[in-house]
């Protein structure tokens, strides 16, 4: 099975109030169709090592690999175009427009990617939309929502150009327990079934020992795995 996404020694500063070392020799492989989980505690790095991870911060040393491609030292304009290909995103809260429909947010996406025309953008938005078990909502201002049916609105926001990542920051940290289970459910099987890599920082033990590996970080290291 392929490596997905591959780091070699990566390191972080921040420099207020002072000099800080954040991150500290993070060498990482993570293969495709895995379920990971990021652990530590507040302030161990991880949050950090996931925007690294994204390709949304570019101020570190070492190397970052995803999909093969190598991307350290590329332009912004290249990242944005490359996470939005390659990456998808899911955050302890949805982000969705609310005034918008959940299918049109779903859409957005791949609108933007300019790859589908706009109906088939609209087929992809429905089946992904199915998938998560909410095709019956798609025509619903996403503020008339729960909480979960909106946290699904935007993991079918997250698949809809088939991401080879999908990167979670505590995905599902605004949720009540039932809709806890509900999207760890989802995101199993979308490794088990579709063969989804996911990346995930979380405080839920639960949720962490249920998925298919553990990282556990501690003042800017990796400690276990």
């Amino acid at each position: 099975m392929e490596f997905v996404l591959r780091t070699t020694g990566i390191g972080k500063y921040f420099y207020e109030p002072e000099k800080f070392k954040v991150l500290d020799e993070i060498s990482l492989e993570v293969r495709q169709g895995e379920f990971l989980s990021l652990i530590g505690k507040s302030g161990c790095g991880k949050s950090t090592l996931m925007y690294v991870l994204s390709t949304m911060d570019t101020d570190y040393e070492g190397q970052l690999e995803i999909s093969g491609e190598r991307l350290t030292g590329k332009d912004q304009n290249y990242l944005a175009a490359f996470r939005n290909k390659h990456i998808g995103f899911i955050f302890q809260f949805h982000y969705l427009l609310p005034e918008f429909t959940a299918l049109q947010n779903v859409m957005i996406p791949a609108l933007k990617l300019g790859k589908y025309s706009r109906k088939e953008v609209e087929d992809r938005a429905y089946e992904k939309l199915n998938i998560l078990g909410v095709k019956d909502q798609a025509l619903k201002a996403t503020s008339k929502l729960s909480g979960g049916q909106q946290q699904r609105v935007a993991i079918a926001r997250a698949l809809i150009n088939d991401p080879d990542i999908i990167m979670g920051d505590e995905p599902t940290g605004n949720l009540d327990s039932y809709n806890t289970q509900v999207v760890f459910d989802i995101l199993d099987e979308l490794t088990q079934v579709y063969k989804q890599t996911i990346i995930a920082v979380t405080h839920d033990e639960e949720f962490a020992r249920k998925s298919d590996r553990i990282v556990e970080m501690s003042d800017g290291r990796i400690v276990s795995e």
